[in-house]
């Protein structure tokens, strides 16, 4: 006889190929529609930021549609519309990505350049002149940081996710410096992004939904890089705000010097 438990975990299995399927149906009508808003928007809109909100509502079309997820979104209004910062998140989900597009602001994602080459995504992700990053190869690093200075010198925000990938146990690891450094070469703000309740869904290794998601995103209060002597206590103070937000131990992991992150992990 089949257990209750059995029987669900199937049920969300055949929910969860019906529901990837819908995704990579549906996203050549979103590209399609990205590209239109590209070609119309270029000449007057350079930091491509209507560009930039319709892919806040491509991603999020994906929450709303998912009869299983739910995400809710506090402090955004501590985010800007215009002006840079350095936006960080902890990083917990694949799903984190689509819930941060629910902000619903014009940043540009650091993300690792193989997310690039996907069809119809990777595109979008050209068009909107994300940060591509190849981990391990110090030129891409360089590029990637050069890339940063330039976006923020424009006045764009970065969000970036300073674990460098997703946790494999939904604990807080250590941060890497990159974030912290382009905030204080820049003298901009650094904003932390607390997120809870995606990793119990969709963990990392697997693209199986698990249950449902009540995803939970608190933007927190922005540090001032000029209130502390180094990239290092920036850092800190940074993690450990992220950690109190998500009720863990404030206690730093040990640190990487990583020059920096990458989002899409």
């Amino acid at each position: 006889m089949v257990s209750d438990e059995a029987k669900n975990a199937g049920v969300l299995q055949a929910f969860t190929v019906a529901y990837w399927v819908f995704t990579i149906l549906t996203m050549p009508v979103f590209f399609a529609i990205a590209l239109v808003i590209f070609l119309v928007t270029w000449p007057f809109d350079r930091r491509r930021v209507a560009l930039q909100l319709f892919s806040c509502f491509w991603a999020s079309f994906y929450v709303y549609a998912n009869p299983l997820w739910r995400a809710r979104i506090r402090g955004r209004a501590r985010l800007p519309w215009r002006g840079a910062a350095v936006i960080v998140a902890n990083h917990l989900s694949l799903a984190d990505i689509l819930v941060l597009y629910g902000l619903y602001r014009p940043f540009k994602w650091v993300s690792k350049a193989e997310i690039f080459k996907v069809p119809a995504v990777g595109w979008n992700m050209l068009l909107n002149d994300y940060v591509r990053l190849m981990r391990g190869d110090r030129e891409s690093i360089r590029a990637m940081m050069e890339h940063c200075r330039r976006h923020l010198a424009q006045g764009s925000p970065l969000l970036i996710f300073p674990e460098g990938t997703r946790s494999r146990d939904g604990k807080l690891q250590a941060f890497k410096d990159g974030a912290f450094k382009l905030a204080r070469e820049a003298k901009v703000p650094v904003i932390p992004i607390a997120i809870q309740g995606t990793y119990e869904a969709l963990p990392k290794h697997g693209f199986v939904m698990r249950r449902r998601m009540d995803a939970r995103v608190q933007v927190l209060e922005p540090l001032d890089p000029a209130s502390f002597r180094s990239v290092a206590e920036l850092r800190d103070a940074t993690r450990a705000a992220i950690a109190r937000a998500i009720g863990q131990d404030e206690t730093a992991a040990p640190a990487s010097t990583a020059p920096a992150s990458a989002a899409h992990r």
